[in-house]
């Protein structure tokens, strides 16, 4: 028997939530962003259900090598950009725009043989002070840019927020007008808001949002699930009960021993573990369903296994349903246990968990 544990991945939740998106930013088109395999969702199976997107947006040029492969022929853009001078011939050939943040790569296109022409965002540092040119440096890039013959269209003056998931934190408010006196004049449409800006920023929104998360059904906004904003979650994690055992009062449970029995009880084996993507830093209390019933992880999660409290769940038997997050449990919950966001536990599903779609 294969191993049960599966991602289930919900298409109609991934069209609702691009629905919530437009909803809440109606003057603005929306380029999905679909990086690291769609947030672990699965490239082109979310490109494809991201259909009514009017642009892609992935962290490697691999990613667009892929969305073309796959019949995908909305515009996509090279959120980091582009390495080094051999790329720029790719781009052209798969006809993608790209993010330019750096003054390297600016002397990459003005130095690039002359081709099919390309079209770019320029990239501005308006405090997360990451990637982008600093204010003082954006006239003369776009000067620079709009000055070559390899570089077609209206140029995108872009930037990113370091901290829109909180709503009442002045960073963004600031990022916003060192962004604007830096762009005063330049030509083209802009875009600053991902999901947070989407979702709590309306005045951020401008002619282009760049969700991610949100397109899944989740929120990293401290204290809130997707639900909170009208999404869906995209992907239910699941497993089953492989085995049940009867544990005695002071019996300690799993990889040293950490967790000691308060009673006589019964404990459940579920095939899941770190190995799956499940995170092992998730502590013993971290909520899951079995057979729709909560209940809670006991012990410490292994590579393959953990083990669940099933003095809630009576009459729980080997084969029933183990929910680790979905609809009915939210991810974001999970994360909050295991001190990370939902994003890291969806982006970390491995391989050898099998992937439906419903």
């Amino acid at each position: 028997m294969a191993r049960p544990t599966s991602a289930t991945i919900h298409i109609d939740a991934l069209r609702h939530n691009l629905g919530q998106v437009r909803l809440r930013a109606p003057g603005s088109r929306v380029m999905a962003v679909v990086k690291a395999d769609g947030y672990g969702h699965g490239l082109e199976r979310v490109a494809r259900a991201l259909a009514g997107a009017d642009a892609f947006g992935v962290a490697a040029l691999s990613d667009a090598e892929r969305l073309r492969a796959a019949g995908i022929s909305q515009p996509i853009l090279l959120l980091s950009g582009f390495d080094e001078p051999a790329d720029i011939a790719r781009l052209r050939q798969l006809q993608v725009d790209t993010v330019v943040h750096h003054m390297s790569q600016l002397q990459m296109l003005e130095q690039a043989d002359v081709g099919e022409p390309i079209r770019c965002w320029l990239k501005v540092d308006s405090g997360m002070h990451r990637l982008g040119f600093a204010p003082e440096f954006v006239r003369e890039a776009h000067a620079r840019l709009s000055a070559l013959d390899g570089v077609v269209g209206e140029i995108v003056p872009m930037s990113h927020f370091a901290s829109s998931d909180e709503f009442d934190e002045p960073q963004t408010a600031e990022q916003m007008r060192v962004f604007g006196e830096a762009t005063a004049g330049l030509p083209g449409p802009r875009s600053l808001a991902n999901s947070a800006a989407v979702l709590g920023w309306p005045d951020a929104h401008a002619q282009w949002v760049r969700p991610g998360g949100a397109l899944y059904g989740m929120s990293v906004v401290a204290g809130t699930t997707g639900a909170d904003f009208g999404l869906r979650p995209a992907m239910t994690l699941a497993t089953r009960l492989i085995a049940v055992n009867h544990v005695r009062k002071g019996s300690r449970i799993g990889y040293a021993a950490t967790w000691e029995c308060p009673e006589d009880m019964p404990v459940g084996v579920a095939a899941i573990g770190y190995g799956d993507g499940y995170p092992r830093a998730a502590p013993a209390g971290t909520p899951v369903l079995v057979a729709g019933q909560p209940t809670q992880l006991i012990g410490r999660v292994s590579m393959d296994l953990m083990t669940i409290d099933l003095r809630g769940v009576p009459g729980a038997n080997v084969g029933d349903p183990v929910t680790l997050w979905g609809p009915d449990l939210p991810v974001e919950r999970i994360a909050a246990m295991a001190g990370t966001i939902s994003y890291e536990l969806t982006c970390s599903i491995t391989r050898r968990v099998r992937f439906v779609e419903s």
